[in-house]
């Protein structure tokens, strides 16, 4: 194989393209970076050609709990950064490990083809500037993202005020003087919704389902700081939650929001104290699920209705690789089905990276998996027992990594995992993996 065909192909520029990209550097594997983007940071980039920022964004994670073990965010960053200090704070990091030389910035990829068999290489084409451009790599690295797609739901009936995704927000303003509905309660949801009841003139929130909420702060510190000394099994874990929860939460039934059909951590919470205050101060109305629309009036299915100027359907993203066959990524369900989510059972050539949520995961954990994939890529390619360890192991079969839990079956949730179950088995391999030898 030529030198050019033992290049990997990586991605995306953003926090899981930088940690991958870093890992590759340090176990140098040689790679090109392609990212859209005029520079890094991914999602955090508002200004980004496809960005789905909104500028009152802000991390749902405490800083410390999220960002990176060997690069801490700077002591003046705020406890729950803004989409902006995030996207410095990437800009940083690749400055840091001298990252954004291994990649084309302004590039799309629009196609990622085998030239064979698993292992024979892959034809990557993107377009830029100047045009369309192949290249020939001896395999892929996916780290586009998992929110950049919109999940925009059929309606019946015919809106005839403004209807627009989440994905289409980016200023409080564009609520200006409007009777405002926002579909969707999920975190972005009720951030937006927080904004249209400063700058609309009404704003009501549809749900479908209740969620359980939770503070951003408890006794004065980032409620994600707190805990987690003491490992306790989930049932009792539940009941001591459930119990802090009803202590600064209280019951957001009293204000109208439905009660989840579902055990906490089944589903992620809602990481938002703003929208249960307004909400008792009568600034919100929480709406049922829609029926249709009529014109600029909302029908609900609990026989109400109401007229809007203006609805936002905050719901969510569907994962797209829209540049690489779905058959290729072992697709099942609303998700490639994956060894620790990021790893096809029988070829060593393609890797999702950065398709995982769980609770408290932050950009280490993301790190960690990137690690497990590169240091497992460097075992192939040196033969260690190790590597050719795992690679039996992926394809003999697997579960994803739930811990036992029961997520509900929403297309969000199906690449969800449980946080220490996915942390143990991805820091035993790279453990595995780090002391192999030839």
């Amino acid at each position: 194989m030529d030198n050019a065909r033992e290049r990997l192909a990586l991605i995306g520029a953003g926090p899981m393209g930088l940690a991958t990209a870093k890992l590759l550097v340090e176990q140098e594997i040689e790679f090109q970076g392609f990212e859209l983007n005029a520079g890094v940071g991914g999602l955090w980039d508002i200004d980004g050609p496809r960005s789905t920022m909104y500028e009152t964004a802000h991390l749902i994670s405490s800083k410390t709990m999220t960002e990176f073990t060997d690069f801490p965010m700077c002591e003046e960053v705020a406890e729950y950064p803004s989409h902006r200090e995030m996207k410095r704070y990437f800009e940083e990091f690749a400055e840091h490990f001298d990252l954004a030389r291994h990649f084309r910035f302004g590039a799309e990829v629009l196609s990622c083809e085998p030239l064979g068999g698993p292992g024979e290489g892959w034809r990557v084409t993107w377009r830029d500037g100047e045009g369309e451009h192949t290249e020939e790599f001896s395999g892929v690295l996916i780290a586009n993202g998992t929110l950049s797609t919109p999940n925009m739901p059929e309606f019946k009936g015919h809106f005839s005020g403004e209807l627009i995704h989440s994905s289409q927000y980016r200023y409080a303003s564009q609520f200006d003087g409007k009777r405002v509905l926002v579909i969707g309660a999920g975190n972005s949801g009720c951030d937006i919704a927080v904004d249209a009841i400063h700058h609309g003139v009404s704003c009501d929130l549809s749900m479908r389902r209740g969620y359980y909420f939770v503070p951003k702060y408890v006794f004065g510190k980032p409620a994600d700081t707190m805990g987690g000394a003491i490992k306790l099994p989930m049932a009792i874990k539940r009941v001591v939650d459930g119990m802090i929860l009803k202590w600064f939460v209280g019951n957001p039934q009293k204000y109208g929001f439905p009660k989840p059909d579902y055990k906490l951590y089944e589903s992620h919470p809602v990481v938002n104290s703003l929208v249960l205050y307004h909400a008792g101060h009568g600034d919100l109305t929480v709406r049922p699920d829609i029926e249709r629309f009529d014109g600029k009036t909302v029908h609900f299915k609990d026989g109400s209705r109401a007229e809007y100027d203006m609805i936002l359907a905050a719901t969510g993203y569907k994962l797209d690789y829209p540049f690489i066959d779905d058959t290729l990524l072992n697709w099942q369900g609303d998700a490639p089905h994956l060894y620790l989510n990021c790893m096809h059972p029988e070829r060593d050539d393609v890797f999702v990276l950065g398709m995982v949520e769980a609770s408290g995961l932050g950009w280490q954990g993301r790190h960690e998996q990137a690690e497990m994939v590169v240091r497992y890529i460097k075992g192939l390619r040196d033969d260690t027992g190790e590597a050719r360890a795992l690679q039996k192991t992926k394809a003999q079969g697997f579960e994803r990594a739930t811990g036992g839990m029961n997520y509900i079956k929403l297309p969000r949730m199906a690449y969800y995992v449980d946080k220490a179950t996915y942390r143990k088995a991805v820091t035993q391999w790279i453990g595995k993996l780090a002391g192999g030898q030839p």
